[in-house]
């Protein structure tokens, strides 16, 4: 087409043996659509997380996934404790995959915010109690996040049942094909209640100092990449602070974050927040800072997320060094063909659009 020209964001980025045909993703967006609450994706699942791969993204990651049934945020959450939901995810995996995109998963555990109502159900919000559906959540110290349950405290026997069951989800990820595995250590759930001191209290092995308080962390990132071999890509998931005086900070993103380059890690996907209620100042690109400082301590490949909605924007976050790739979670919940629409406006020669739309991209005549 007359006029375009290749831009970065279009780019492919190779993380080990996979290769993703550009840098504009579909970053983990919880549905709170497992209806019968057993943790198993449904048409709902396929329907919205295909629409993306078919729209142009890179990579689409499917929402934080629970490893274990106590580790939802919420009953509809999606589970890979077993192996029904591994075979349920497969076709959907085979659909992103057949579109031109790389599908990935948010492994996660959400410790002391779990068992709570989804945010848009009737029934109000808080902790659901065992006899509503709900059951005991568990943390590193019995230190309740505001307006939900305390939690209890997990021993020594239930941090290596947490270590396990990341290593088994995943290995049925793997077997359900995908390619992009992502360890959530971000917004407040398990493996950041761990990192900071605001809600770690322990004084064992796994409190206390920052190379304490990280060992949950890098303990699942050298299982996650025991199982899943040396040609697909880890990738964390990290809060780049809490947002208050005396919690996680960015210096100990980088840090922590180093440690999890040499122990494995392939990318950091890097937010911010939710381990704390704070007051946190938003606005576009509010978060790419952090990406780039992590970036820059690590040398290692990083995403940045944070109300990156614009193509102009996004792309001058990759040309100018602050980041490798690029997630938008509204803005794709917008529209799911961001991308292409996105390269229009680029004027991005190097995309392809899908045969049966092209039609939306030439003149009218």
């Amino acid at each position: 087409m007359p006029g375009t020209r290749d831009r970065m964001l279009f780019t492919p980025l190779t993380l080990r043996g996979v290769e993703v045909r550009n840098r504009l993703w579909v970053p983990p967006m919880c549905q709170y659509a497992a209806e019968a609450r057993d943790g198993m994706p449904t048409p709902w699942h396929l329907v919205h997380l295909g629409s993306f791969a078919r729209g142009g993204a890179g990579a689409v990651i499917v929402e934080a996934t629970a490893v274990v049934p106590e580790g939802r945020i919420s009953p509809e959450d999606l589970g890979l404790w077993n192996d029904a939901q591994r075979d349920a995810f497969r076709p959907i995996v085979d659909f992103i995959r057949a579109q031109g995109a790389v599908a990935g998963i948010q492994l996660a555990h959400a410790g002391r915010k779990a068992s709570t109502h989804r945010p848009y159900d009737a029934a109000g919000e808080g902790t659901i109690a065992p006899e509503d559906g709900g059951w005991h959540t568990v943390a590193p110290s019995p230190i309740a996040y505001e307006g939900l349950a305390e939690p209890e405290a997990l021993d020594e026997p239930g941090i290596r049942g947490v270590v396990d069951a990341f290593a088994a989800a995943a290995r049925r990820a793997v077997d359900a094909g995908f390619e992009l595995i992502e360890v959530h250590a971000a917004h407040g759930y398990l493996l950041h209640e761990f990192l900071s001191p605001l809600s770690n209290r322990r004084t064992d092995a796994y409190g206390g100092p920052l190379e304490h308080r990280a060992r949950l962390l890098l303990e699942v990132i050298d299982a996650v990449r025991a199982e899943i071999g040396d040609d697909l890509a880890l990738l964390v998931r990290f809060s780049a602070t809490d947002w208050t005086a005396g919690g996680w900070s960015v210096e100990d993103t980088c840090t922590v974050a180093r440690w999890a380059r040499d122990h494995g890690a392939d990318l950091f996907d890097v937010s911010s927040g939710g381990n704390v209620p704070a007051r946190i100042p938003t606005g576009p690109g509010y978060q790419v800072g952090f990406a780039a400082a992590v970036r820059e301590a690590t040398g290692t490949p990083v995403a940045a997320v944070g109300i990156i909605e614009d193509a102009f924007q996004a792309e001058q976050v990759l040309v100018t060094g602050q980041a490798d790739a690029v997630l938008t979670g509204r803005g794709m919940l917008r529209d799911p063909h961001f991308p292409l629409r996105a390269a229009h406006e680029l004027g991005a020669g190097q995309v392809r659009v899908p045969g049966a739309y092209e039609r939306a991209y030439r003149p009218y005549v």
